[in-house]
Formats: C-alpha cells, sequence, structure tokens
C-alpha cells in the first residue's frame, strides 16, 4: 500500500480561538525535531493572502505556516481560497488561480465538486511530508451547513486525523463553548477528538489546574495544556477580525501613548486587504500606526498616510470619498504629509479608474479617483489576474526625490492584483518609483512626497523600512531613534517554546503515531 504521512488536526470551538497560531507553532515545534512539517487548510475565507513562489495565491495564514515549518508554500496547503468582495459574494481561488466570483448560493450549489480538488491536494501533501498539520475553520458545528462542510469533520474523515479541539478562554464561557460543541458533533466525529487545547489564558496557572480536570472529566477526553496569551508575537494575523478585537501587533501600536513617535496612518478601508504587511512598521520603537476610518480619528500630526490594499477598490473609494477621508487626504498633500498608495491604495491616487467589464462590480463604472497622480487604471478580466513574487530596485530620482539611502539592496516583494495602471497625460509630472525587470513599477510625483506602486511587502524588507523612517525624521528635524530588523524567526521559536512547555507533547506525539 502507498504510504501516506500521518495527520493531526486543530479545530475551534470558534472563529479567531488561535488555530492558525497553534498549528503555526506546531509547524515550527515538530520541524525543530527534524520532521517534514506542512501546513493544510482545505477552504480558506480571509482577505490576506501570499503569493508562493510558482505565482499562485493562497491563505496567508499558511504560508506563515510553511515558513515556520522551513519550508516553500505550495498551492495544496490551501487548495480553496475565498476572497470576499461583498456581504454575500467572493472571489474563488482554486489551486492557486482565480475560477470565478460567485455568490454564496451559487458556491455551495457547486461545492461538491470541489471535493475531489481537497482529497488530490491532502493526498499529495501526505506523500511528499512527514507529517501534515491541518487547520480547520470557524466551529465544526454550525449543524445547518454541516452538509456543505470542506474544512472541518469531513477533511478530518478523509484524512483519518485526530482532532484537538481549541477553545479562548480570554473570551469567558470556556466550558459551554468547549462542552456544547462536543455535545453537538456526531459520535463518529466526536470520537476523533483526542484532546482539549485551552488557549489565550490570562493570570495564575496554577489556579486553573481545577478547572482543567472539571473540563477533561465532564468532556471524557484529555485537556492536553493550557497555553497563556501571548502578546505581540510578531505572527501575521488571519484577517482583519484580529484588528477589530485588537490582537494584532499593529493595533498594539494603535494603542500606545507617550514618547515621541513617528505617526503613521493606514486607512481602514472595509475591504482592507493584507493588511499584515504593516507588522514590520508596527515593531519599530519609533512607530505608532493608526488605522482610521474616518477624518476625526487622525491625529494631531501626521507623519505619513498609507492607502493600503484592497479587495473591492471602486467600494473602498467610494467609502473613502463618502466617509470625508479622501478630501482630507487631499489637503495632507498639501500639508507635505507623505502619502503612499500601495495596490488598491495605488489605483485610488490616480484621476480615474475605469471597470469596462464589470471586474469589480457593475459594468461600465468610471470611478473618479483622488486626482494626486496624473494616472488612469483600468480594471482587467479575472483571468488576467497578476499574482507573482517580485524583485525590484528603487530608482535614483525616487531615493532623490524621498531623501533615501544612495545604497539600498534589491527589494523582496509581491504583486495581486487586477488592472493595469498608466499615465493619464504628460508624464513630466511624474517620477518612476521602482525598477521591475528592466520595467518601471509605480510612480511618485515630481513635486511631493506622493507616490505608490503594485508591491506588497515592501517594508518587510528593512533597509527600505528604516531609510523611510529615517528620511520622515529628517523631515521632522529630529535624529531618528534605534530602529531594528523584523524578523519572524524568533517569533516562530518563541511560539514553539511555549507550546512545548504548556501541552503534554508526549500524549500528542502518540496522538499522532511518532
Amino acid at each position: 500500500m502507498e504510504r501516506l504521512a500521518p495527520t493531526l488536526m486543530v479545530q475551534g470551538t470558534a472563529s479567531t480561538v488561535g488555530k492558525s497560531t497553534l498549528v503555526t507553532g506546531l509547524c515550527r515545534l515538530f520541524a525543530r525535531e527534524g520532521l517534514r512539517v506542512a501546513p493544510f487548510k482545505a477552504q480558506n475565507m480571509a482577505l490576506n493572502s501570499f503569493v508562493t513562489p510558482s505565482g499562485g495565491e493562497i491563505g496567508r495564514a499558511q504560508a506563515v505556516q510553511a515558513e515556520a515549518a522551513g519550508i516553500e508554500p505550495i498551492v495544496e496547503m490551501n487548495p480553496i481560497l475565498l476572497k470576499p468582495e461583498g456581504n454575500s459574494r467572493s472571489q474563488v481561488i482554486m489551486l492557486g488561480r482565480p475560477l470565478s466570483t460567485m455568490e454564496a448560493s451559487e458556491y455551495y450549489r457547486q461545492r461538491s465538486g470541489f471535493e475531489e480538488v481537497v482529497k488530490e491536494s491532502l493526498a499529495n501533501l501526505r506523500r511528499e511530508f512527514d507529517l501534515v498539520l491541518i487547520e480547520g475553520a470557524g466551529s465544526p458545528v454550525e449543524i445547518n451547513l454541516a452538509r456543505y462542510d470542506l474544512v472541518n469533520m469531513r477533511v478530518a474523515r478523509w484524512a483519518d486525523a485526530s482532532v484537538l479541539l481549541a477553545g479562548d478562554i480570554d473570551r469567558g464561557g470556556i466550558f459551554a463553548s468547549m462542552l456544547g460543541t462536543l455535545m453537538l458533533l456526531e459520535p463518529e466525529d466526536r470520537r476523533r477528538v483526542k484532546g482539549l487545547i485551552v488557549n489565550k489564558f490570562r493570570g495564575d496557572l496554577n489556579l486553573w489546574r481545577d478547572g482543567e480536570r472539571m473540563l477533561a472529566e465532564r468532556a471524557d477526553v484529555p485537556v492536553l495544556g493550557t497555553v497563556p496569551y501571548m502578546q505581540d508575537l510578531g505572527i501575521a494575523e488571519e484577517d482583519s477580525v484580529a484588528l477589530d478585537e485588537g490582537s494584532a501587533l499593529l493595533m498594539r501600536s494603535v494603542k500606545e501613548t507617550g514618547g515621541d513617535k513617528l505617526h503613521i496612518v493606514i486607512s481602514r478601508f472595509p475591504y482592507l486587504s493584507n493588511y499584515d504587511e504593516f507588522d514590520a512598521l508596527a515593531a519599530e520603537p519609533g512607530v505608532r500606526l493608526f488605522m482610521v476610518a474616518s477624518p476625526e480619528e487622525l491625529p494631531e500630526h501626521v507623519d505619513m498616510f498609507i492607502l493600503p490594499g484592497s479587495k473591492n477598490t471602486l467600494a473602498d473609494l467610494d467609502w473613502l470619498w463618502r466617509s470625508g477621508l479622501g478630501t482630507r487626504i487631499r489637503s495632507l498633500v498639501r500639508e507635505e504629509v507623505a502619502i503612499l498608495g500601495i495596490c488598491g491604495g495605488y489605483q485610488m491616487l490616480g484621476e480615474c479608474l475605469l471597470d469596462p467589464i464589470g471586474a469589480e462590480g457593475e459594468a461600465g463604472v468610471v470611478a473618479m479617483g483622488l486626482g494626486l497622480l496624473p494616472l488612469e487604471t483600468t480594471f482587467a478580466a479575472l483571468h488576467e489576474k497578476v499574482t507573482c513574487q517580485s524583485s525590484a530596485i528603487i530608482t535614483d530620482a525616487a531615493r532623490q526625490r524621498l531623501g533615501l539611502p544612495l545604497i539600498m539592496d534589491t527589494l523582496h516583494a509581491y504583486q495581486i492584483h487586477l488592472g493595469r495602471t498608466e499615465p493619464s497625460g504628460d508624464t513630466d509630472k511624474l517620477k518612476p518609483f521602482f525598477e521591475l525587470q528592466g520595467a518601471s513599477e509605480g510612480w511618485l510625483a515630481r513635486d511631493s512626497w506622493c507616490g505608490g506602486c503594485y508591491l506588497h511587502g515592501l517594508f518587510e524588507n528593512d533597509a527600505f523600512r528604516h531609510g523611510v523612517l529615517q528620511a520622515l525624521w529628517e523631515r521632522r528635524g529630529v535624529n531618528a531613534p534605534d530602529m531594528k530588523p523584523f524578523a519572524r524567526e524568533q517569533a516562530y521559536d518563541r511560539l514553539a517554546d511555549m507550546l512545548a512547555e504548556h501541552l503534554d507533547l508526549s500524549q500528542l506525539r502518540s496522538m499522532i503515531g511518532l
């Protein structure tokens, strides 16, 4: 018989209980023991995504888990990615490539056809690796949707996986959420749950030991451990829910007070995407980030305003104007505040955006941009979506205009976008921002610190981030404080160490069959 690697699955009592983080830590923990470990999530709904070396698009969480495991991410790790474009509509990415945009009802009708893709992706990982760590989604007992399940217990059955059930004690109600989930599972699925993990504990663990015992007795399932709440991990979050709940590293920066810091503002679009690329900025001791959804939320002084990526640029541009932020951003340029647009935010900086085929909504829409750069964006068909990793260099003209260091390494970034952005008139008003494979990528205003590009992940490059921050401090006339490199490797090790300390690893290894 064909040898397939063992599997272990982490499910949760609800969304944001820490499934992604636990799988990330387990990936690093078992990789340090010499195993070739791969993460897997059959279906992911997220606005934070990543481009694999082959140019396929997957959920950011699986890319992070692969990095923690010390391997390159591949599309089989997240065969189906759903990127919301409205309240009931999502772009469906299958095996890294856009399939179509579907309403929820249509997706449910076609869902059975996706099963073979999920099964084959899982089997391929089990053939290639020593261990596959599977992540569930939301709760496994959304009983009204059980017949459509493509990510929780149905996947556990296909993988013949033991299941760890994680709950968030910081929310409160840990007994109700854990025991209620077990009670609602079908008997066959309940037998798959071999251990419980209590996550995000604050306080004295010794005072909780009786609680662990009571939970294990009532559940008739062992508690493998209680994991303390870990702040400022520096590991990319799954999606924008983290911003709402204050768990992202970025939000820590927002809440900081005191001290002289650069004030960098990020527009909190309704369809904000890939916000984790600003974690490196949030980790800098001399920076305070603000996520704003109205002009009233702006700090008194702004050093830089960033328009980030968007999954629905036209809808977010309309929101920008209606919220009053569009008008305020235009006035910030006159106040000589630095303005940077990335991907969708870059498109918004131009004069107009055209959607002749309805790529982002109704066909034939022409939207007025912020008019800060003489650019025009035209949206393309879904099959023309650009997804690739990129190596770029900042142009000499941009370095001189922005006051950046004369020597800067090649920048590693990635692109995920529909649409082409080109000058709409006289290019004398523009300077090329970056050079990518011999061609210009992005544009910068000739007479102001206002520019944009399609490159995600720029601030994860230490040289670029430190150069921009240095230039902003110089504009203030202040000596820059010490800046530090941004590396997630230490965060992965710290997380793995925490799990090794607080989980029963002997039971865990036995459960997997190692």
